[in-house]
């Protein structure tokens, strides 16, 4: 995609560009931080409330946020003061929902693969927990005591189809997720689970997220609400008293509009599921992406530029390590660029198309091919946008590339770029020290001494490292 230009040729002001002017003239954006990541918490905000509209027709539902999608503690608190809970799939998640101040009643663990400690301290913590398996379900009966406050559901495939992206959907034929409905004797073994099991009382799906349109998101929920209503009628009672219906809005990275919209999803639910908000089942959600995407973006320094083969590439600070998705798979996520000068003001003049560059020493390495931009020269910044969720929060370590700082930002004159922009520190910026200590350094002498070796090698952090 290109900047966006005006009619008369000029470039139109882009979308933060004044955050973008005022992060580089109070230096969060420069040589010393060549690479940063702004989220905008008031645009988070919006799309909450905008999120809470969409679903303003169903009496009970609990709408939490997908901690993979950004699972920065500032950004989960935020997110907990705007009355959202958390969905979570490791320890690692979880611990970070729990500091940041998640009612542990609004907290539900997903994952394939959990451990019995994990299991208990869920349990213990009144969490709720998605079984991921009829083989994790009977686990969590052993594990599980007879007075635990946690709701626990099972997780089921629908197995509708996948989208555009196959890493991203997630009710094939053959997903890792959840118990596959459609394979023989499985609907069979799950509603004798449902009879067996009491405590069992909520049905989970998730269909898939970027790149799967809102009718196949609405069919895996039908398939999973006709399931709930098979399994209270073979039981004779309103066992599931809740449906956990995933996430998985995809986000338009084209331009600046956002679309689909929750409303645009919720009229498709309608459509395919129309009892689905008459009450009968409370609703759980597990938006993240579309929650932040358009909320944040990356700013970085171009540090140099070079023509090859005819093409004009230009070498910045955000690649691989920040942009994974992105890298690995342009066709699937494919970004757009702004071009800034080292003053922070939009670039203007005669499109050229060039690659935007990282820093990871793979060739590959490239966040935009051919991008018709005026022309970068070194010093000057690029914006890659749309990146508020997984970008800059769930970074790569290639190359024991430091973690970039995280910037949160509100302006203070109602964004006309004429008056203030407040920053506050969201995470700062990886040390060297701490890549030295993460990378081993407490051990270094470890297999030199279990390999009975008597070494004479000393590491000193020198002045240039002090």
């Amino acid at each position: 995609m290109t900047q966006t230009f005006s009619a008369s040729g000029t470039p139109a002001t882009p979308k933060y560009a004044h955050v973008v002017r005022r992060a580089i003239a109070d230096g969060l954006l420069g040589s010393s931080q060549p690479v940063v990541g702004f989220l905008d918490p008031q645009g988070v905000r919006n799309s909450v409330d905008a999120l809470r509209e969409a679903f303003a027709g169903a009496p009970q539902v609990l709408h939490t946020f997908a901690a993979k999608a950004s699972p920065l503690v500032p950004v989960l608190r935020l997110l907990a003061s705007y009355g959202m809970g958390c969905e979570v799939a490791s320890p690692g998640e979880l611990r970070l929902a729990v500091d940041a101040g998640f009612a542990p009643s609004t907290i539900v663990l997903d994952s394939p693969a959990k451990t019995r400690e994990e299991i208990r301290l869920a349990l213990a913590l009144g969490i709720a927990v998605n079984a991921d398996s009829l083989d994790e379900l009977r686990r969590i009966g052993t594990l599980r005591s007879s007075n635990s406050a946690s709701v626990i559901g099972l997780r089921v495939n629908p197995q509708v189809g996948g989208g555009a992206i196959g890493a991203m959907s997630t009710a094939t034929a053959t997903s890792k997720f959840g118990v596959a409905l459609r394979d023989p004797g499985a609907r069979a073994a799950v509603v004798r689970a449902f009879a067996e099991h009491p405590w069992l009382t909520r049905l989970h799906s998730h269909v898939g997220s970027q790149g799967c349109p809102l009718d196949l998101l609405a069919a895996g929920v039908a398939e999973t609400y006709r399931l709930a209503e098979e399994i209270n009628a073979h039981l004779g009672e309103r066992r599931i008293t809740s449906l956990d219906i995933g996430g998985g809005l995809p986000v338009n990275f084209a331009d600046d509009e956002v679309r689909p919209t929750h409303g645009d999803y919720v009229t498709a639910l309608r459509t395919a599921v129309p009892d689905l908000f008459d009450g009968r089942y409370a609703l759980v959600t597990e938006f993240g992406r579309s929650l932040l995407a358009k909320n944040g973006f990356i700013g970085a320094l171009v540090e140099y530029t070079k023509d090859a083969g005819g093409r004009r590439i230009a070498l910045t600070h955000a690649g691989a390590q920040t942009a994974t998705r992105t890298v690995l798979m342009p066709g699937a996520w494919p970004l757009r660029v702004g071009a800034f000068g080292p003053d922070g003001q939009p670039k203007n003049g005669p499109l050229l198309a060039q690659d935007i560059a990282g820093p990871c020493c793979f060739a590959g390495d490239v966040v935009a091919y051919a991008q018709e931009l005026p022309e970068l020269r070194e010093g000057d910044f690029v914006v890659l946008y749309d990146t508020g969720a997984y970008y800059f929060s769930a970074p790569w370590a290639y190359n024991s590339l430091p973690r970039p700082a995280v910037y949160g930002f509100r302006t203070t004159d109602g964004g006309d770029g004429h008056g203030g922009v407040r920053f506050a520190p969201v995470r700062d910026a990886q040390t060297l020290e701490s890549i030295a200590a993460e990378n081993g350094l407490g051990h270094a002498d470890a297999l030199v001494r279990l390999g009975g070796v008597n070494s004479d090698v000393h590491g000193e952090v020198g002045s240039a490292f002090a």
